[in-house]
């Protein structure tokens, strides 16, 4: 029964439309099951930041050979897509090749076994799994052969908080709309209205924090009156500007020289050391407090307007509780693949390759794919999930030869720091906040100094 039961792909994002490509080449029967309305709906949620790939990157093998056939062609080579572009010139055409075998306003509840909870040994292998989906019609129960898990880490954003946890405060906050895990798209009129002539924290030490600190600081170029704080949770700004001109991705090392270009400029003032354990709020700002420990020799920082969160992400593990999984107790990703991606060791970009065997669970027939593959881990791109949901297609059609020729090489940052992360915040911190894409990038903004002369990359 279980040959003829489709493969279960969780999410329409890059990679598991790219694993559903995969597939149909295969002529292995799959279902993709979406939460969203339509295909790469949380690329969409970021779609005005550009991205540091180039097309040549963007497009899964075996998803241009689906498109081709029906006259589709790929941007420019050397072109970097915003995500919008992205979803409109990639994502949508596939999802609509793929057709009926991609459905939307479904999400994904559960994941087990048919009849066997986690803890039963019995025949479990050669059972089926069972997918619980909730839809605008009610609950239903689907029926797979094996289960890939792409549904990337998007709706879980580290907390703002240095020890994991939500600082207190933080919630409300943030339910309140003064607090946002996103960088601000500065192109529309009423968010350049919430952030121009005010006074915002930025958090972290990633790219998606560059990302925002160029873009806001381009607001205090044209308002004066904007204020930037760029709060970090290590002791030194250090490397948090990337390998510049030593980054194999061009436009990813170009962002840290726009970055850096805006702090020495004067439109942005720097918070080293500073791990926030409560948002106070006061009147009508923020005040964000690091108590230092409780030791009472902590500090809080001048009121702000708003503070942007980018703090990285985390693998929304909970709809997977009778799924028999492996993970890493430090990352959260597979056993097999966190060694190779771990920030504590791997300083420069450098991951080795990888596929199905190291992406295979305890429980026959599922896969993490995807931006979830990595867990905590940063810097994923989307080179890498095209390369592992091939590999994993072929695991699956039985072609273990093909399954295990993975050969992937990724730019590297020109980073290093000897044995990995210098401070143990680097790893969350540094995660990239392309969902399963490459890094973000926002389009280029000239920024003019105060003495008048214009910063350029």
């Amino acid at each position: 029964m279980n040959e003829v039961l489709p493969v279960v792909v969780i999410g329409a994002g890059p990679a598991g439309l790219a694993a559903a490509a995969e597939l149909v080449q295969r002529g292995l029967p799959v279902q993709v099951l979406e939460r969203g309305p339509a295909a790469g709906a949380a690329v969409a949620e970021w779609g005005h930041v550009r991205l540091f790939s180039s097309w040549r990157d963007l497009v899964a093998p075996a998803a241009e050979k689906l498109l081709s056939a029906t006259g589709w062609r790929r941007g420019d080579d050397d072109a970097y897509p915003t995500g919008r572009e992205w979803v409109e010139a990639y994502l949508a055409p596939l999802s609509a090749v793929l057709g009926e075998r991609v459905r939307y306003g479904a999400e994904v509840t559960g994941v087990s076994r048919l009849g066997r909870d986690r803890v039963v040994d019995t025949d479990r292998d050669d059972l089926p799994f069972t997918v619980r989906v909730r839809t605008e019609r009610g609950e239903e129960r689907l029926l797979a052969r094996a289960v890939v898990d792409a549904s990337g880490t998007w709706d879980s954003p580290n907390p703002l908080g240095g020890d994991g946890l939500p600082a207190l405060g933080e919630s409300g906050a943030a339910s309140a709309g003064r607090l946002s895990y996103r960088v601000p798209d500065t192109a529309d009129p009423a968010v350049r209205v919430r952030y121009a002539g005010r006074r915002t924290a930025v958090v972290g030490s990633g790219h998606s924090a560059l990302t925002a600190l160029v873009a806001l600081a381009g607001l205090a170029a044209d308002d004066p009156d904007t204020r930037i704080v760029w709060v970090l949770r290590r002791g030194e700004t250090g490397d948090a500007f990337g390998g510049g001109s030593d980054d194999q991705l061009a436009a990813r090392g170009a962002l840290g020289t726009r970055a850096r270009k805006a702090v020495e400029a004067g439109y942005i003032e720097t918070v080293t050391g500073f791990r926030t354990t409560e948002v106070r709020a006061e009147g009508e700002s923020l005040v964000l407090v690091d108590d230092d420990g409780g030791a009472g020799d902590g500090r809080a920082l001048a009121p702000v307007d708003e503070v942007v969160a980018l703090t990285g992400f985390r693998p929304d593990l909970s709809f997977l509780s009778e799924i028999r999984l492996g993970l890493d107790a430090t990352l959260q990703a597979p056993v097999a693949l966190a060694p190779l991606i771990d920030p504590n060791v791997h300083s420069c970009g450098t991951v080795y390759p990888h596929g199905a065997a190291e992406l295979a669970q305890p429980e026959s027939g599922f896969y993490l794919a995807g931006m979830k593959s990595y867990g905590r881990a940063p810097t994923f791109l989307s080179l890498t999930g095209y390369e592992q949901v091939r590999s994993i297609a072929a695991a699956l059609d039985g072609d273990h030869e093909s399954a295990a020729r993975v050969e992937l090489t990724l730019p590297e940052t020109g980073v290093c720091k000897g044995n990995g992360l210098t401070d143990p915040d680097d790893a969350a911190e540094a995660v990239d906040e392309g969902g399963c894409c490459g890094a973000p990038e926002p389009a280029t903004v000239d920024l003019v100094t105060p003495s008048g002369s214009l910063l350029t990359p």
